[in-house]
């Protein structure tokens, strides 16, 4: 009998699965340069910040309750807008997603430097073995120590914002639009970043027992969650020091939380760090094994990878696969990490073909609109996916006056994915031809 994906993600599962993938690295390093530029009104950016991804959130929501899928946003892409965008757009998230995982992994590794004198190299192995295992044994398995991973972080962050609840300045926020517009917008696009990967929820669609329900409550659950926790953190951290003290700050949240804390502060924010990036690289490199799968299954990558452990109920194959890639990026210069400044680019483009897939299931699919649990009116459906294809394009542009580098690559990288997908079609129409023959 052939192996079948496992049914044994949770409602829980899944919202600490999407909440923990966005709070991570972000939550210790956006907080600076937000700060410089929108001062207090960093309250009101953060608030205005979670709306586009309350949008997507919407969508995927929406179509998870139609079609729940592993490796959702590819999936759906493929069979409801183009096979060649589907592909196009994962291939950039494959390159995305190893420069992530390494850059994730040096982040720590310079967090737990702060309190024990570790080598670099050996130490961001150990995280990349130690996240394979979880993944290689079950899905069941690394949610699991998503979720005990996000709890600890919640925990220690719930001491960061007891601590400063005695110094809490709820006039903080009347000045925060006191001082106009312009510094909420200019803080706008960095707080953005913060809600990435929410929809994470949604990638493991056929890994959960009644997905059409859970899936969306998932997406709700892991969204609420971020809101809470950064704008508590948020409010915290500019009510024990004033923004430009914060926007000079090479570890802002850490030095909110030493006039709070003292002495305590620096291994509880380098414990809360820890935390947030070992779940954040758990996350990622799940979403980036179901990829591989789903484009193995889809046959645009080798088949092996399309295999699935009889006993475990994981993609192994592709799972050794992204753990390959992962240790691969640990060689990679330093001077490529830029990149990171367009890593935001795919993740747009992901959303917006998610988007279209939504529109063209609204116009072109009756029958599988009818099969929603979430009852949205099809002009509602259109009007949300429209509105989303146009934000992720804003958003993805925002950064081209900053570097335009990282496009570049960016476009090699597609240039590549798209050659070998012509020749793996171009070889699959053949032997259709020979076979008919």
């Amino acid at each position: 009998m052939t192996a079948q994906l496992r049914h044994s993600v949770r409602l829980i599962d899944l919202v600490m699965l999407g909440a923990g993938t966005a709070i991570g690295a972000a939550i210790f390093t956006v907080l600076g340069p937000a700060a410089k530029v929108g001062g207090y009104g960093v309250l009101i950016a953060t608030a205005l910040a979670a709306l586009p991804m309350g949008l997507f959130a919407l969508v995927y929501a929406y179509l998870a309750s139609t079609a729940p899928r592993t490796a959702a946003s590819f999936e759906w892409q493929r069979q409801f807008t183009s096979p060649t965008l589907a592909f196009a757009i994962v291939w950039m998230r494959v390159l995305s997603n190893a420069v992530v995982m390494i850059v994730l992994a040096r982040v720590l590794t310079n967090y737990l430097s702060m309190v024990l004198p570790l080598p670099a190299t050996p130490t961001i192995l150990g995280f990349f073995a130690l996240v394979f295992v979880l993944n290689y044994v079950g899905v069941a398995v690394a949610a699991r120590a998503q979720t005990v991973l996000m709890i600890l972080l919640l925990g220690a962050l719930a001491v960061f914002v007891f601590a400063a609840a005695p110094s809490f300045q709820p006039r903080l926020f009347v000045e925060a639009a006191g001082d106009g517009l312009l510094p909420i917008l200019a803080a706008l696009p960095l707080m953005i970043q913060l809600f990435l990967g929410i929809e994470t929820a949604t990638e493991v669609g056929e890994e959960v027992a009644d997905a059409k329900r859970v899936v969306p409550l998932g997406m709700a659950g892991a969204l609420a969650l971020t809101v809470v926790v950064y704008l508590t953190v948020t409010f915290a951290a500019l009510s024990l020091l004033p923004p430009e003290v914060l926007a000079a700050s090479k570890a802002p949240l850490l030095d909110a939380a030493k006039v709070a804390l003292g002495p305590v502060a620096t291994p509880l924010i380098v414990t809360a760090a820890t935390f947030a990036l070992v779940k954040s690289m758990n996350a990622v490199f799940l979403v980036y094994s179901r990829f591989l799968f789903a484009m193995a299954r889809a046959e645009v990558l080798p088949a092996p990878l399309g295999r699935i452990h009889p006993k475990f109920g994981t993609p192994h194959i592709a799972t050794i696969v992204a753990f390959v890639a992962c240790l691969a990026a640990v060689f990679l210069p330093s001077s490529l990490l830029f990149l990171l400044l367009a890593v935001n680019v795919p993740t747009m483009m992901k959303y917006m073909g998610t988007c279209l897939a939504a529109w063209n299931v609204a116009r072109s699919h009756p029958e599988v609109h009818a099969a929603a649990r979430l009852r949205f009116p099809r002009s509602t459906v259109m009007w949300l996916s429209g509105l989303g294809v146009l934000a992720a394009v804003v958003i993805a542009l925002l950064g081209l006056g900053t570097d335009p580098r990282p496009y570049g690559l960016l476009l090699a990288w597609l240039a590549i994915g798209l050659a070998w997908y012509a020749w793996r079609r171009r070889r699959s129409a053949v032997a259709a031809q020979t076979s008919e023959a």
